[in-house]
C-alpha cells in the first residue's frame, strides 16, 4: 500500500464501526466510511469530543452536527503548500488527504525531468495535485465540470504563493476537451485523472467508471507527446481492483510508449496503531529513464 505519511496538519485518530476521526488543523471530524468495519480502538468519549460529525440519511445524502463552533472554512498546510478545508456536502471537506502521496511522486517525476512538463490534470477536483504540480515547475492545465470546484482551486494555488505559475483553469466535460485538445494539436508530458465512479452529464448522459475508464485512457493517449513523463489514474471505485487500472494502462500505454506500469492501493497511518486506512486504488506508469 502506498501511505501518505508526511502531513503535519492532518491526521487519522482512529476508525471503526463505519466511521473515521480525523484531525484537520485545529479541528476534529467524525465521518462515515464504509470500509471500516472493524470496531473502534478509542473509548466512544474520545470520537464525542469531536468539533463535528457527519450523519448519513436513510433517504441518502446526510447533513453535519456541530459539537462546536467552526469557521466557515480554515487552512491546512502539507510542506510549503495551504489549502482551504471546511465541512461540505456529502461528508466532504475539499481535500483528499491520502492523494498526497500521488502529489509527491507526481511532483519528483517533473522536477527530475530535466525539461519542461506539461501536465493534464482532468477531475481536478479543488487542485490539490495542480498546486503540488505547480510548486515543482510543471505547466498545467486544470480540467473540472463544476465552476466552484475550479474557482477552490485557483483559491488553493493563491493561498501556497503559486498564483503566478502557468496554471490554466478550465470548466469543461474532460473527455470533450480531451477530444478539443486532440483537434487542436495540444500535447502534454504527464496525465492524471480521478474520475468519479458514477455520474450524470449536463444531457442526462450516465458515466460509470467501469464503462468509460478505458476509452477515456485511450482518448488522453492521443494527448500525450512523443516523450512523455508519467500517466496516474485515481479509482474510488471498490470493484475496480488495482490489478485492473494496472491491466488497463498496460495495455493502452505501454505498446506505444514503452515504460514501467505500477498499481496499488493508497491509504492513511492511524495514530498510535499499526492499522491502515485503505482509501482506493492508483495506477501509475513513467517513462524508462
Amino acid at each position: 500500500m502506498l501511505l501518505a505519511t508526511n502531513w503535519q496538519d492532518y491526521q487519522v485518530l482512529d476508525t471503526g464501526d463505519g466511521e473515521k476521526l480525523e484531525r484537520w488543523g485545529r479541528y476534529v471530524l467524525r465521518r462515515p466510511d464504509p470500509q471500516v468495519i472493524w470496531p473502534k480502538t478509542l473509548a466512544i468519549k474520545e470520537w464525542e469530543k469531536a468539533d463535528a460529525f457527519y450523519t448519513r440519511s436513510a433517504t441518502g445524502g446526510g447533513q453535519w452536527t456541530y459539537r462546536n463552533r467552526l469557521p466557515e472554512s480554515w487552512q491546512v498546510g502539507y510542506g510549503a503548500l495551504s489549502f482551504r478545508v471546511k465541512t461540505m456536502g456529502f461528508k466532504h471537506t475539499g481535500l483528499f488527504p491520502e492523494q498526497a502521496v500521488n502529489w509527491d511522486w507526481m511532483a519528483k517525476k517533473v522536477a527530475g525531468a530535466g525539461r519542461p512538463v506539461r501536465v493534464l490534470n482532468l477531475f481536478g477536483y479543488t487542485g490539490g495535485a495542480t498546486v503540488a504540480l505547480a510548486a515543482a515547475g510543471a505547466q498545467v492545465v486544470h480540467v473540472d465540470a463544476a465552476k466552484n470546484m475550479v474557482a477552490a482551486g485557483k483559491e488553493n494555488l493563491q493561498l501556497s504563493g503559486l498564483g503566478d505559475r502557468p496554471v490554466r483553469w478550465i470548466v469543461d466535460d474532460c473527455l470533450k476537451f480531451v477530444q478539443r485538445e486532440q483537434r487542436r494539436g495540444r500535447q502534454y508530458e504527464g496525465i492524471l485523472m480521478d474520475p468519479p465512479s458514477y455520474g450524470r452529464g449536463p444531457g442526462g448522459e450516465v458515466w460509470k467508471l467501469e464503462n468509460e475508464v478505458y476509452g477515456l485512457i485511450g482518448e488522453c493517449v492521443k494527448v500525450l507527446s512523443d516523450a512523455p513523463v508519467f500517466f496516474l489514474i485515481n479509482s474510488y471505485t471498490t470493484g475496480l481492483q488495482s490489478m485492473v487500472l494496472y491491466d488497463l494502462m498496460q495495455r493502452a500505454i505501454v505498446p506505444k510508449f514503452g515504460g514501467r506500469v505500477s498499481a496499488d492501493e493508497i491509504g492513511l497511518p492511524i495514530k498510535d496503531q499499526k492499522m491502515l486506512l485503505p482509501c482506493g486504488t492508483t495506477g501509475r506508469w513513467e517513462a524508462d529513464r
